[in-house]
């Protein structure tokens, strides 16, 4: 469940107005006044904020069960971010060059002329398809002469309209020009012309020159006369009126595959290559037609001796790249602008909710806009925009499931590629391919760091990871920086966890520009520098913790004031996150070890302690607190922890900074105990290892004899019981 900085009455804030050079706000964008945004402009804890960055990481950074961020104390969604290779050559930042023939890629589909009768016998032999629909198809074709067939791009409608033709035994065949009139579409079949089959493929139709049903009435008795038939095929966007159109559907792509591959290698050869590694990772990755045409020949060629292993192993992601690529170097007339920031919109919450998705995306169609034209004023339409198209385009799905939220989980409809893969080649591609965007998109990310939903801002944060990791200077000079120098604790924050998710995917440095910051001179910067320690110290924690300890040193040496007295805070939670992480014995240890080092010290590891034993499992009132149920394994197996814990437990009670927050935390382990058995059990085996004098018997003994139950009621007889654990004096 998501926690989001809010004011008092518990609703998130709104967006804030933009940094200096962003475009102007739209109105009902920006806050009412300068004075109110500041005021709801508060530090999330650190514990909220990463549970924010676990519940809303793409799923590139965040698989399944949160292994990629932890596992240590109660689970893989309680602790911090660990690093690992999540993306490998996907996101790097030059690419590995293939380049394969994709049938139609770029040739236009339906230049007049004659389709060669060797043509349509080759595609006869690896034409694959559902026979019931086709010859539904057939019959209707036979009856009516004319049908029209509606999909979208590669999936291999021409290839059924060409199928259709030779089934019927409609030879010879002839294409005819995509830009046609329909009005004059009767006009074509008049003349000498021997043909008896035609195919037109992709129709131009606009808003003044739709395809209606009279079109196609002329059509069928010219037709008629000729004993000829004829297939037109069209997009999805395609402007109809009264004209009923068959919807193609393409074939499964590992039948498509198996066909291909039968005419081109023997049997045995074929399911060989069938049940490769590579292919079946290909074909689970929702490929297009095309590129399943264009993967036979590479197999083949590979089954000869001519192709190598790794050329197939990279053959998916090139295609998707080639595909990218296509995307944003089509003109405007092949994919609107503003689809083309729905797709960027896509990659940066991909697998969040669909509304939500195209609701930023025309925030990002109007800084294109004005990028594109700085005099025009920016239009979004409104209405006419199709989900099913736009994410047919997109070759992405939609899907219902839960988000985090911080009333608990939501059902929301969702939006996402088919192939995970996609966001990070996109975002890669418009940032480094297509320079001329990143105002824009700057400007976007900007707005987004400023949403008062975790989701956005999050979202945000991951995306500029990417970019970081295709361009780190840039990254850090355009956006990072910005962010992390800002006077607002919320996009400090943004940039924390592009830094995070940054280093998660494998950008370099990320840790000496930590180092950097932290020793610097910058207050915010080393704000941003120990939030990010919490996140990433677990790789190597004691690295991390020498880090705090020298700015715990010296905000001691600079005095109060530091960063408006937030710092003292913000280390002590970025202590409590390590001790939380997967390298929790570790850091245990390096902070017993430290802990009597000087003041500042003690201070830092007794306060970041006495926070980790607040934290329950699920964030629970009543869960099992996550650091003694740590002490009750250790206990069992005899491990460091079972000596660490009542150590630091000792130090904290005794010490005159921490007694009085470190004794409220027994207090709630005592109610808590009040209603779990294994909770008391735990907490029966810590409190005598707390008790070596007579000072910290009588705390300890005036805790359980005299703390009040809940709201007001008498001890709980868990206290009772519990007292009779403590050494005699």
């Amino acid at each position: 469940m998501s926690t989001p900085e809010q004011p008092e009455n518990g609703r998130p804030a709104p967006a804030a107005g933009p940094e200096p050079g962003e475009p102007p706000a739209a109105e009902e964008d920006r806050p009412r006044t300068a004075e109110a945004g500041e005021e709801r402009d508060q530090p999330q804890d650190a514990w909220a904020a990463r549970r924010d960055l676990i519940d809303h990481s793409p799923r590139t950074m965040n698989v399944g069960d949160r292994a990629r961020f932890g596992g240590g104390l109660a689970g893989g969604d309680q602790h911090a971010v660990s690093g690992g290779r999540v993306t490998g050559d996907v996101i790097m930042g030059s690419k590995t060059e293939y380049h394969f023939a994709i049938p139609g890629a770029s040739a236009p589909a339906s230049a007049s002329g004659e389709v060669p009768r060797v043509t349509l016998d080759r595609l006869a032999r690896t034409f694959v398809a559902d026979e019931e629909v086709m010859t539904g198809l057939l019959e209707r074709l036979r009856r009516d002469r004319v049908l029209v067939l509606s999909g979208a791009r590669f999936t291999g409608r021409r290839t059924a309209a060409l199928m259709l033709l030779h089934r019927l035994g409609a030879d010879p065949v002839r294409t005819l020009v995509r830009d046609t009139d329909p009005s004059a579409l009767a006009e074509r079949f008049t003349g000498d012309d021997q043909a008896r089959g035609y195919v037109l493929c992709d129709l131009a139709t606009r808003r003044d020159r739709p395809l209606r049903e009279p079109h196609l009435l002329a059509a069928r008795d010219r037709l008629a006369e000729r004993d000829a038939y004829l297939v037109v095929t069209l997009g999805s966007s395609a402007v109809l009126e009264d004209v009923p159109a068959e919807e193609w559907h393409p074939p499964a792509t590992a039948e498509v595959l198996a066909a291909h591959l039968r005419t081109r290698t023997d049997e045995v050869t074929a399911e060989k290559l069938l049940g490769l590694t590579a292919v079946t990772e290909f074909l689970e990755r929702g490929h297009q037609l095309r590129e399943v045409t264009a993967f036979a020949q590479l197999l083949g060629r590979y089954a000869a001796g001519e192709a190598s292993e790794q050329a197939v192993a990279d053959f998916s992601l090139v295609s998707l790249e080639n595909q990218v690529q296509e995307w944003f170097e089509e003109d405007e007339s092949a994919i609107h602008l503003r689809d083309k920031a729905f797709l960027v919109a896509l990659a940066a919450f991909d697998g969040g909710p669909y509304a939500l998705t195209a609701e930023l995306s025309d925030l990002l169609y109007r800084f294109l806009q004005e990028t594109e034209n700085p005099a025009r004023v920016p239009e979004v339409p409104v209405f006419g925009t199709h989900v099913g198209k736009r994410l047919q385009l997109a070759r992405a799905e939609r899907y219902e499931d839960d988000e985090h939220t911080e009333w608990g989980p939501v059902t929301q409809q969702k939006a996402r590629f088919r192939d995970e893969r996609a966001s990070l080649v996109l975002l890669r591609e418009v940032w480094t391919g297509h320079p001329s965007a990143r105002p824009a998109l700057i400007a976007w990310l900007r707005r987004l760091a400023d949403d008062g939903r975790p989701l956005v801002r999050t979202r945000a944060a991951s995306a500029v990871a990417v970019l970081a990791r295709t361009d780190l200077p840039s990254a850090m000079a355009l956006v990072i920086e910005p962010w992390a120098t800002s006077k607002r604790f919320r996009q400090r924050l943004v940039a924390v966890n592009a830094l995070t998710l940054a280093h998660l995917i494998d950008t370099p440095n990320i840790p000496r520009i930590l180092d950097a910051w932290c020793e610097g001179d910058d207050a915010r910067l080393r704000w941003v520098a120990v939030r990010s320690y919490g996140l990433i110290g677990p790789e190597r924690p004691e690295q991390a913790l020498a880090a705090l300890r020298g700015a715990a040193r010296r905000l001691y040496e600079d005095g109060p004031g530091d960063l408006d007295g937030s710092m003292a805070r913000e280390l002590a939670e970025a202590v409590e996150l390590l001790l939380l992480s997967p390298a929790s014995d570790r850091v245990l240890a390096e902070l017993r070890t430290h802990l009597e080092d000087d003041r500042a010290v003690r201070d830092l590891t007794l306060a970041g302690f006495v926070n980790a034993c607040r934290r329950t499992e699920g964030d629970e009132r009543y869960g099992t607190p996550l650091v003694l149920a740590w002490y009750a394994r250790a206990a069992t197996t005899g491990d460091a922890p079972a000596q660490g814990i009542p150590y630091l437990w000792r130090a904290a009670l005794a010490d005159p900074n921490s007694t009085r927050p470190a004794l409220d935390v027994l207090r709630e382990w005592v109610l808590i105990a009040d209603r779990s058995s294994a909770t008391e059990w735990a907490l029966a085996a810590l409190l005598p290892t707390l008790v070596t004098t007579p000072a910290e018997h009588q705390r300890l003994s005036h805790l359980l004899r005299t703390m009040p139950g809940e709201d007001g009621n008498p001890p709980p007889p868990v206290a009772a019981r519990l007292l009779t654990t403590l050494p005699t004096r």
